[in-house]
């Protein structure tokens, strides 16, 4: 998702930085999430465990790319429904 809002919202080929950072942040706080398959969507999770920085950036990323996934990655956005 986070490549998608680059290449779209942002219109870059590749990820700066601290996007690829903000990837990182993300795969690392899922890959040690003390809930691990049963979780929800961050927003929904009792446990923050994003600091505030990547938290702010994650969200201005999901808010644009939420309503779009459906034409970029339908499979995806099929599948996130039916997990909710």
């Amino acid at each position: 998702m986070i490549e998608l809002y680059c290449r779209h919202r942002i219109n870059l080929d590749t990820m700066p930085e601290e996007y690829l950072h903000l990837a990182e942040f993300a795969c690392r706080r899922l890959d040690h999430c003390r809930y691990g398959e049963q979780k929800t969507a961050c927003k929904d999770c009792p446990t923050h465990c994003y600091a505030p920085k990547e938290r702010e950036q994650i969200r201005e990323v999901m808010r644009w790319v939420g309503p779009r996934i459906i034409i970029y990655s339908p499979k995806e956005a099929i599948r996130h429904i039916i997990s909710k």
